[in-house]
């Protein structure tokens, strides 16, 4: 029964390298070996149009009825192309005034990771990297993105005292319409305000489509670590469907598989700590899209009717663009849904609380590190007697193991027999091989969504806890926490009754020392997090063996 307990520990062992091994396939551009993501496998679907090809678009070739995000037909000439640098107090962006293109975004409030001197980067296009916002009426020979607008007068910086910055890009008049862009940037908030206002300035009705879409490329974020991956990509949320994130692969091979019609929702483009989105009124109806503009370049947007628009009259639609940091309060007040960005994956039930938790802990402690160490105090505590039931049985086992020891070789030529008796001894000592076993497989669960809050909570960006570690979010840059989670991970076994099985008794010493190497890279709030739970059951454990008479013993390893 011994050998029952380790054989599912092995189990559950096996299937997390399993998991890590489908990681790293997935992260490394690869299909999943063994658990194919829905989005990669999902059959294209056929049956129903595009929906983002429901108008006529002459200025996008090769692309009919689909938003133009790289090309477009030509336009009237205009001022000189120019990129509208302007600031709050949270953002530096730079608009482009072909189309009013947001395609330059800086978070003031977040480093770069590369150069902590300079602000983090979202929204770019360069050489390098293309992540724009763009804009668009299609329907006919409108304004799109890619339309020469020009910016009015006012002021391009939040001035002190001030709670709102707003921008007004015109277009020159094309197919009969004019297209007003009003940006409005709010103190402190990471939400801009776009109007979007369409005059008809010909002498016919008119019943445009207005579209509002991100565009990025494929590639993964700078700095994304080989050991761990995050998702990158673009997502779509409806009241019907909730959160469907879908892989540029799965948008490349024609099987994405996302709903394409809704009237509430958004759409946005996620990656690890930072996200965007377009929001649109609840009850608004809309088309959602996803498509592969070019070679290693990506769209995801939605599709809203206008409506008839009489000679000499005007309609607006209001919209949102958040472009920011996945803080989860802020994201959670901005529309129904926006937090599920920040992706905890199969344990966001358990996720949310503990991420909850972990930011009321701050609030009182002031520091990430030590709100990390609090919370997994506060399991711990939750979970002590599940831990001293596990612990107990530990103990037990160990107090009898010499007598079982002992039978296993007098009997090791009548299996049958050494069973019954090995069931004789549970019995009289009262003894359950599972009790060890049982109460640390049920709080599984709960660590490894704890992982997940420590890995995507922007909050622990740039965080210092002390000394040497002054960013929790990347690895200790002198390897200490590792080291010394690998040690307490060592103390840990040999704290353990030694298996009977010599190559069992091996791979015990061996698979710590396997599972630590991931650690040296692993972001330092993970490797505390560990740590901690570590060195808190080690002491639980010596606690436990010493009130029960049994006094703790080190079995080293025996590799001979």
């Amino acid at each position: 029964m011994n050998d029952i307990r380790r054989t599912i520990l092995w189990v559950i062992f096996g299937f997390s390298m399993v998991l890590l091994w489908d990681k790293w396939q997935v992260h490394n551009g690869r299909h999943a070996t063994f658990f194919p993501s829905q989005s990669a496998s999902a059959p294209a679907a056929s049956a129903a149009p595009d929906p983002a090809a429901a108008a006529d678009v002459p200025s996008a070739p090769g692309q009919p009825g689909v938003p133009p995000a790289q090309d477009g037909g030509a336009a009237p000439a205009a001022a000189p192309r120019e990129i509208v640098s302007v600031s709050t107090d949270v953002l530096r962006l730079g608009f482009d005034s072909q189309g009013a293109t947001l395609a330059h975004a800086e978070m003031l409030k977040e480093r770069d990771m590369a150069d902590k001197s300079q602000p983090f980067v979202l929204f770019d296009e360069n050489g390098q990297h293309t992540y724009l916002a763009q804009t668009g009426l299609i329907g006919g020979a409108y304004p799109t993105h890619k339309t020469p607008m020009t910016l009015q007068p006012g002021p391009r910086a939040l001035a002190e005292g001030e709670n709102e910055l707003a921008l007004r890009f015109e277009s020159p008049d094309l197919g009969g319409l004019k297209l007003v862009k009003v940006f409005t940037l709010t103190r402190g908030s990471y939400a801009i305000g776009v109007r979007h206002e369409i005059v008809n300035t010909g002498s016919s009705p008119v019943s445009p489509q207005l579209y509002l879409q991100l565009v990025r490329d494929g590639s993964k974020p700078a700095g994304e670590s080989s050991f761990y991956s995050t998702f990158t990509g673009p997502a779509v949320y409806t009241e019907a469907k909730k959160y469907q994130k879908v892989e540029f692969k799965a948008i490349e091979e024609g099987k994405a598989d996302y709903e394409k019609s809704a009237s509430n929702g958004y759409v946005a483009m996620v990656q690890h700590y930072f996200a965007s989105a377009w929001l649109l009124a609840d009850g608004v109806q809309r088309e959602l899209f996803m498509r592969k503009v070019e070679h290693n370049l990506y769209a995801v947007g939605m599709i809203t009717s206008v409506g008839e628009i009489a000679p000499g009259q005007s309609k607006s639609v209001e919209a949102r663009l958040f472009a920011g940091p996945q803080v989860e309060k802020t994201l959670e007040a901005l529309t129904p849904g926006l937090e599920l960005v920040k992706d905890y994956g199969m344990f966001t039930i358990l996720a949310k609380p503990l991420y909850w938790l972990l930011d009321k802990i701050h609030g009182v402690l002031g520091n990430w590190g030590w709100s990390i160490i609090g919370l997994v105090l506060l399991l711990k505590i939750a979970f002590y007697w599940l831990n001293a039931k596990a612990y107990a049985s530990m103990a037990k086992m160990k107090a009898i193991n010499p007598r079982i020891q002992e039978l296993r070789e007098r009997l090791k030529d009548k299996p049958q027999q050494m069973q019954q008796e090995m069931m004789r001894i549970y019995r009289e000592e009262k003894v359950n091989p599972m009790g060890g076993c049982l109460p640390i497989v049920i709080q599984i669960p709960v660590f490894i969504a704890l992982y997940w809050v420590l890995l995507s909570s922007v909050e622990i960006r740039n965080a210092p806890w002390i000394g040497w570690v002054q960013d929790l979010s990347v690895k200790d840059p002198y390897f200490i926490l590792p080291l010394l989670m690998t040690l307490s991970s060592l103390l840990q076994t040999a704290l353990n009754p030694a298996p009977p099985d010599p190559m069992q008794a091996k791979m015990m010493w061996v698979m710590p020392l396997m599972f630590s190497v991931m650690f040296f890279f692993f972001p330092a709030g993970l490797v505390l997090y560990w740590l901690t739970n570590n060195i808190l059951s080690i002491a639980q454990q010596w606690l436990i063996n010493t009130r029960m008479g049994v006094p703790p013993q080190f079995n080293l390893p025996k590799f001979r």
